[in-house]
């Protein structure tokens, strides 16, 4: 494989052990907690602080100023004077583009489609579940999650933080279909043969650019 693969995912959909089994199979490295301690060692930023604003939106977001600073460089006084928030952003942003640029990998969440859109060899996919799946991994996961209201609670309130914080990041919606190459309902079959179904995907779509 010789291609990065970004997957955004429902909160309880498996998407984070799937992309791990992807990583796997395919001997490539897999980022989702190790993108933050990536982050937190190229930025100086601390892990804990990072975590804190990890895909969680900010209303005071003004994207145009962001964006701006991050062309201009991260010693701009319009970076000085950013709120915690957005350097948080910004620093997982220039971490996620580095992190491309040295191979093949997995990428969890993090608006890293958006960030790589530029990359050639990027295949975007999202996993979604419906809610019987969802509540099922959450109580599996989490040993205080005993009722499956607490873990509607608990997805419902995960996925509004990402889809809050995709649309006010990027330009594209959260979990739409146009914003993905591959849109994957994860329960139907086992992970272990979702993740053989995405690499075959990729495979397929590495081969086809082959002859462009």
């Amino acid at each position: 494989m010789n291609s990065i693969i970004t997957i955004g995912r429902e909160f309880g959909s498996g998407g984070r052990a799937i992309g791990e089994l992807v990583a796997k199979k395919c001997n490539v490295k897999y980022y989702d907690k190790e993108l933050i301690a990536r982050v937190a060692k190229e930025s100086g930023f601390c892990e804990e602080m990072i975590e804190n604003h990890d895909e969680r939106p900010t209303n005071s977001f003004l994207y145009n100023l962001v964006m701006d600073t991050y062309s201009f460089g991260y010693n701009s006084s319009s970076f000085m004077d950013m709120p915690i928030s957005h350097k948080v952003f910004l620093a997982q942003f220039d971490t996620i583009k580095k992190i491309a640029k040295e191979g093949p990998c997995v990428i969890i969440g993090r608006c890293a489609d958006y960030a790589l859109s530029d990359f050639s060899n990027v295949v975007n996919i999202f996993i979604t579940a419906d809610e019987k799946e969802k509540i099922r991994r959450i109580k599996n996961r989490y040993a205080d999650i005993t009722s499956d209201e607490k873990a509607r609670d608990m997805f419902l309130k995960k996925d509004k933080q990402r889809k809050s914080y995709y649309n006010y990041y990027t330009s594209k919606k959260w979990a739409a279909c146009d914003s993905y190459d591959l849109t994957v309902r994860a329960g139907i079959v086992s992970d272990e043969a979702t993740a053989d179904f995405i690499i075959d995907y990729v495979n397929k779509i590495e081969e086809t650019r082959k002859n462009y």
